[in-house]
């Protein structure tokens, strides 16, 4: 991995880049890779999930403004730089039926509008490398589902001049990763160190519901125990999305480094072969200079998501 790389991650809400690839982040940055975070939305129809902040009166009168003052503690304590796209959070329906989701909001807005968006931010930025969520979301969140659409989309649609021509010059991102989270393989090795410290595990229940499920395909592994802390505190960053006290830090730092060190993450699309034992998101890519007359000379890469996989051009 060369400095002066670039690498974009699209995220549905703020808080979501602290959960998800936060450490990986960290580690680029120390490292001199220009990191971009983008918001689709602001989180303004979250949650309170921190239990010591839910009569907060403040909170409760300006959470819009809340979460995007927690944004900004997060971006600082991990370095990168962070845009906005300007959607409206779609919340998350819950009942039965599910209600309609509110109007106006990212998950209802038109494709096109929402992609154009990311295009603009894609040409400007000229990342080489474009981080997202799998095509289910990660979970079955309408924006983080509508996240993954807006993407691949992007994706598809920067290194074509044709399109959205008034979004910029036409740019190629090289490699599309989805952040891998939870996995089974992760939780089992979480459960397990807490039973062996003799401690009670949350993780009990989220394996049995997963029953024999098999992981998704893990194509990239990065090593950045030594970010773990920075992640920690870029995750209470957002104070009323964490619980301190919550299964995030139920085991040890310092046992999640001995037992899981890594952030996993699945190829979707790439201009470049990738190494079955990938450790570097910018495998294969050269120098800055190289990449950047990859990107340029590259044909558009098209995702298909009847069959997510990797395309080598």
């Amino acid at each position: 991995m060369a400095r002066g790389m670039r690498l974009l991650c699209v995220h549905a809400h703020p808080d979501d880049e602290s959960s998800k690839g936060a450490a990986t982040m960290a580690k680029y940055v120390d490292l001199g890779v220009d990191v971009l975070v983008v918001s689709c939305t602001g989180g303004e129809r979250g949650d309170i999930l921190n239990p010591r902040l839910q009569n907060d009166p403040h909170i409760l009168r300006d959470l819009a403004q809340v979460r995007r003052d927690e944004m900004r503690a997060a971006q600082e304590v991990l370095g990168v730089r962070h845009t906005w796209l300007g959607f409206v959070d779609s919340g998350l329906p819950e009942g039965d039926p599910l209600p309609p989701l509110p109007e106006g909001c990212f998950a209802l807005e038109p494709l096109e509008v929402t992609s154009r968006a990311l295009v603009r931010v894609i040409r400007e930025f000229r990342p080489h490398v474009l981080t997202t969520y799998d095509e289910q979301g990660g979970y079955p969140h309408p924006d983080h589902i509508m996240c993954h659409d807006v993407s691949t989309a992007a994706f598809d649609a920067a290194g074509d001049a044709a399109r959205f021509p008034e979004a910029g010059p036409a740019w190629q991102p090289l490699k599309m990763y989805y952040n891998g989270g939870f996995s089974r393989a992760r939780m089992q090795a979480y459960h397990e160190a807490l039973l062996a410290i003799g401690d009670e595990s949350p993780y009990a229940e989220w394996l049995e519901r997963r029953g024999d499920r098999p992981d998704r395909r893990v194509t990239t592994r990065i090593e950045c125990a030594d970010w773990f802390e920075r992640r920690d505190r870029a995750l209470l960053a957002h104070a009323t999305q964490i619980d301190p006290d919550g299964f995030f830090f139920k085991l040890p730092r310092e046992t999640q480094s001995e037992v899981w060190p890594y952030e996993d993450y699945e190829a979707a699309a790439s201009c470049v072969p990738i190494d079955p034992d990938e450790d570097d998101l910018f495998a294969g890519l050269g120098e800055p200079a190289a990449a950047d007359a990859l990107a340029a000379s590259c044909p558009p890469l098209v995702y298909d998501e009847r069959v997510p996989r990797v395309v080598a051009v």
